[in-house]
């Protein structure tokens, strides 16, 4: 008998008349609990959820991943750690005066490594705003000079500000800033607290690790005491504070040279740690070779760091009971069903990510070393966060990408009393089902909706609502005995995309306004090279694909911009303008490709 049709004779719960939600909930217990410190990707505490997840699969007997274990190992870069060697001295003409780490700088975790010395230059906020006709370089040259700057943006929390005023825009993001140094010829950044009327807090230096941006930004860069930067600018009769005043009220910039005979000398000493993860996957054999993928990744963000949605608990556990234990917890128990039930025509692969949230790394590693052959694949379904269903409604993405679909989904969340709002129509976003739109698998990412506890210590088990979420796990198991039961299979749909991708730096960055821009086209693949950025893929039709650019290709210069990362080809692209022509340098195999690239205004 169908399940559809067994559906009426059990009142709409199949799933939940085998797995109780209590036995939902107690998966969600044990990977979101204080003792598992919110599974960063890299701890110990991640490698417990692992084993936890492969004894799962183990116990009801599904076929290891690989044939051989349920593990799928890849290396992440984690975390960056300050050295033992990291000093900062400046001089005078007088003797030399040496900088205490923690109490007078401390370099960020995205700043690169290694000795630099030279003059200085003061470059007020570090900003390039051609948009708010802003420009804190304009008139100075500053190549092969250590630039000092200001922490956030001119006229901070002023109703009437010529930026955003009370939102922070993105010229204030610290990536930014760097990439703006480099672009200017800097080679190394100090950065200063804004100590006038934009603060009235302490002058603090950031916590090491907090710093969102890139693993290494390809420039130092180092946080310094305000008293220090004005000690510096007190022979010339400035001060951080009037230096402030001034550009808030004027808004033309105070850049200047400081003195040839002030001259800074820093050793930057920070180790970059590279761990082994796992992908963790089990697989149900059909009669076929075809299958689908059911996935959720399983890693969080540990001690929040500085993708923490709340700064001020940055070190303290963010659970990640939503996000996406609640996923996790769907997986296995989707699994447990499965592996009941009589065989299908197709097989599931059922596959837990980790490095998620240091951008899909998981499962850009899985469909870039897939263990059974991406063209059989005929579908993936990605939950994240379903634990929190609010008035029966629930989020489905990618439902364009599949030509059988939409009218699935509209047959089935009637049958579940689930009213479906379809999102991400391309089915591309900041989860794991990117990673597979861009290998053309057909999508559907189920989510119940972002929160207020969204990435803060307050996601904990005991907001999940366990039943609606068994619900729903009902309604997906539904949609998977569709596409398992020798349906004719959905083909892939290429949709238009209603945002750029190639404008996204990172997918849990936090938030500043954006608005409008120029287009370019390409899906970035978040893995961090040595140096460029990666496409997974680029959009048919979009200003990079009428160029020639294609996926796989590695920009490393755009507009005659270096990109490092994905960060500086972010702020490039950013810079730039619809209707604006940009050249463009990409590699491809072992040879330097060079296009012209029309960009048009993102919608």
């Amino acid at each position: 008998m169908r399940r559809a049709a067994l559906l009426m004779l059990v009142a709409g719960c199949l799933i939940a008349a085998n797995v109780s939600s209590t036995e939902y909930l107690d998966i969600i217990k044990y990977l979101a609990s204080p003792e598992m410190r919110g599974r960063a990707t890299g701890s110990p505490e991640l490698e417990k959820a692992a084993a936890y997840i492969r004894d799962q699969f183990r116990g009801m007997n599904l076929k290891p991943l690989s044939g051989v274990s349920y593990y799928q190992d890849f290396d992440v870069t984690t975390s960056a750690r300050l050295g033992k060697r990291n000093s900062l001295t400046y001089t005078t003409g007088d003797k030399p005066q040496s900088l205490r780490i923690q109490d007078d700088f401390i370099p960020l975790n995205l700043s690169g490594a290694g000795d630099v010395s030279g003059s200085m230059a003061f470059v007020g906020f570090g900003i390039t705003a051609p948009e708010y006709n802003y420009d804190d370089y304009a008139g100075l040259d500053v190549q092969g000079k250590i630039v000092v700057l200001l922490r956030h943006e001119p006229q901070e929390f002023d109703d009437k500000s010529v930026f955003e005023g009370k939102v922070y825009t993105a010229h204030s993001q610290i990536s930014s800033k760097a990439s703006n140094a480099k672009i200017h010829g800097a080679k190394a950044v100090l950065m200063v607290n804004d100590v006038g009327a934009h603060s009235g807090d302490a002058d603090d230096l950031e916590k090491f690790g907090s710093t969102a941006g890139p693993d290494n930004a390809g420039i130092e860069f180092v946080q310094l005491k305000a008293a220090v930067v004005n000690k510096w600018l007190a022979p010339a009769g400035k001060s951080l504070q009037g230096i402030e005043a001034d550009i808030d009220k004027t808004l033309h910039p105070e850049s200047f040279a400081l003195p040839q005979t002030l001259r800074l000398t820093m050793d930057i000493d920070i180790g970059r740690e590279v761990k082994t993860v796992h992908n963790v996957g089990a697989y149900l054999p059909g009669e076929t070779n075809e299958y689908v993928v059911i996935g959720a990744h399983y890693d969080h963000l540990g001690l929040g760091e500085q993708f923490s949605m709340a700064p001020s608990l940055a070190g303290t556990v963010h659970p990640g009971a939503d996000d996406n234990a609640s996923g996790t917890a769907g997986v296995i128990e989707l699994a447990r069903w499965f592996s009941h039930q009589p065989r299908h025509k197709r097989g599931i692969l059922f596959l837990t990510f980790a490095g998620e949230e240091l951008g899909l790394l998981g499962s850009s590693f899985y469909v870039n070393h897939p263990i059974l052959p991406l063209q059989d694949a005929v579908a993936m379904i990605n939950m994240d966060m379903i634990g929190r269903i609010r008035d029966r409604k629930v989020y489905v993405g990618g439902v364009g990408t599949g030509t059988t679909f939409a009218e699935l989904l509209k047959q089935l969340t009637s049958q579940h009393d689930f009213e479906a709002d379809v999102t991400e129509r391309a089915g591309y976003g900041s989860s794991d089902h990117t990673s597979f739109t861009t290998k053309q698998v057909p999508v559907l990412f189920f989510f119940s909706g972002l929160h207020a506890d969204y990435h803060k210590p307050s996601d904990t088990w005991d907001k999940i609502d366990a039943p609606n979420a068994v619900r729903l796990l009902d309604l997906v198991a539904d949609v998977a005995d569709h596409l398992t039961d020798g349906s004719p299979r959905p083909q892939f749909v290429r949709v238009a995309e209603t945002q750029a991708p190639g404008e996204v730096a990172n997918p849990h960055a936090g938030k500043v306004s954006g608005g409008y821009g120029p287009d370019f086209g390409s899906i970035p693949d978040f893995t961090e090279l040595p140096n460029g950025v990666r496409f997974a893929d680029v959009r048919p039709g979009s200003p990079a694909a009428k160029a020639g650019l294609k996926a796989g290709d590695i920009l490393t210069e755009f507009d005659g911009k270096p990109i490092q990362n994905l960060y500086d080809f972010t702020y490039a692209l950013r810079a730039s303008h619809p209707g604006q022509e940009v050249l463009v340098k990409v590699l491809r195999g072992t040879g330097t490709i060079e296009a012209k690239v029309l960009l048009t205004e993102r919608k």
